[in-house]
């Protein structure tokens, strides 16, 4: 068994009279993190939202009704609560008439889970991401000298728990895992009726990863209008499948305002996408400098989610194609990165940005990529 971060984090917030979220996409752990919370613990009132007898529960489900059904319980644990209905009213019902009752939820179609909820839940609840597996997990789990020799192999099949633990199945389990995301979760949404424009959407992100990306140029690609392609975007990002990087600006006259790059929240899936699992070595550099600068900006995001870290993010481009890959602002102070695969490769900060802002600077590689992970 794999530690995750989130074990200690979801610990540490329990009976605090708040129910307790957790939301992420499929496959990344969820319900094996409740088991190694919970396990067979006689005072848990296990509910599984894909049960219909669960769900039926909770139809016109009063604080009466729900006292007699958890019963003497302490916990009650709701796993892919998205499924039933009302849940938000439903979990304020309990949060609110039975308080010493702790309850803890997981959903994979997050952004329809966080619909349900938020506005119920306000100021009740902890809410948790969790992702596939990170960098620091697998330090843990082994140590960093092994990790940094797998980076090549994770960069190509990445960190979802199933790949990670069954060497020699990467493949399959990887397009298993592309389709449930694709037919399972999105479709399911918004009366997505086409769904070969939303692969072919998908693929022309993955092509596009760490560079500049145009609604526009995209929808003439797939045939769709730019508007349907924030669309597609935007629940591509809710599921967690992708997220976007905006351009930092501080309305300099040569600084590109509204502009974009997507990355993936895990390599494998972006590969996936592509059906192309080459090794590193085989890649054009373009390629491989892309491949790295998409691991590292992703789990530098899961880092920052498991570790608190409250900042902004962006990247920096001017009008004269310099450019930084990331760029984070933390309580006023500025540190910017870039991205070499090549750890011989050197990398300055532009005069423009340097004259105009205060920051540090620091190029990350496979030498070095602990400093920035860990």
């Amino acid at each position: 068994m794999i530690p995750r971060k989130l074990e200690d984090i979801v610990t540490g917030a329990l009976n605090k009279r708040k129910a307790i979220i957790i939301m992420g996409p499929r496959q990344v752990g969820k319900s094996t993190l409740l088991q190694t919370l919970f396990g067979n613990d006689q005072s848990v009132f296990w509910i599984n939202g894909d049960e219909q007898d669960m769900r039926s529960m909770f139809v016109n489900a009063t604080s009466t009704s729900l006292k007699a059904a958890i019963g003497n319980h302490s916990y009650v644990v709701i796993d892919e609560a998205q499924r039933i209905s009302d849940i938000g009213i439903n979990l304020k019902l309990i949060i609110d008439n039975i308080p010493d009752v702790q309850v803890i939820v997981t959903g994979s179609s997050s952004f329809e889970l966080s619909n349900k909820i938020n506005e119920p839940l306000t100021g009740r609840k902890f809410e948790y991401r969790m992702f596939p597996l990170s960098f620091g997990e697998m330090v843990s789990h082994t140590n960093l000298i092994e990790e940094k020799r797998l980076l090549k192999h994770r960069m190509i099949f990445g960190y979802y728990p199933d790949v990670v633990v069954n060497s020699g199945n990467e493949k399959e389990i990887l397009k298993n895992l592309s389709s449930s995301y694709l037919f399972k979760d999105i479709l399911s949404f918004d009366k997505i009726q086409k769904s070969e424009q939303l692969v072919k959407l998908l693929q022309c992100l993955a092509l596009q990863i760490g560079s500049q990306v145009s609604y526009n140029e995209l929808g003439q690609q797939i045939g769709i209008d730019s508007k349907t392609v924030e669309r597609y975007i935007n629940l591509l990002e809710k599921c967690y499948i992708i997220f976007r990087l905006t351009s930092f600006s501080r309305n300099l006259r040569n600084e590109l305002k509204k502009s974009r790059k997507i990355y993936f929240y895990d390599n494998g899936i972006r590969n996936s996408i592509l059906g192309n699992y080459s090794l590193i070595e085989n890649r054009m550099p373009s390629e491989i400098g892309a491949l790295w600068e998409n691991f590292a900006i992703a789990e530098r995001m899961k880092r920052n989610a498991y570790n608190k870290a409250y900042c902004n993010n962006w990247f920096w481009r001017n009008k004269e194609q310099q450019e930084i890959d990331y760029l984070e602002e933390a309580d006023g102070e500025i540190s910017s990165f870039e991205f070499k695969w090549n750890p011989n490769k050197k990398a300055s900060v532009p005069n423009s940005f340097a004259n105009e802002y205060k920051s540090s600077f620091s190029v990350i590689n496979p030498d070095n990529i602990e400093e920035f992970l860990l």
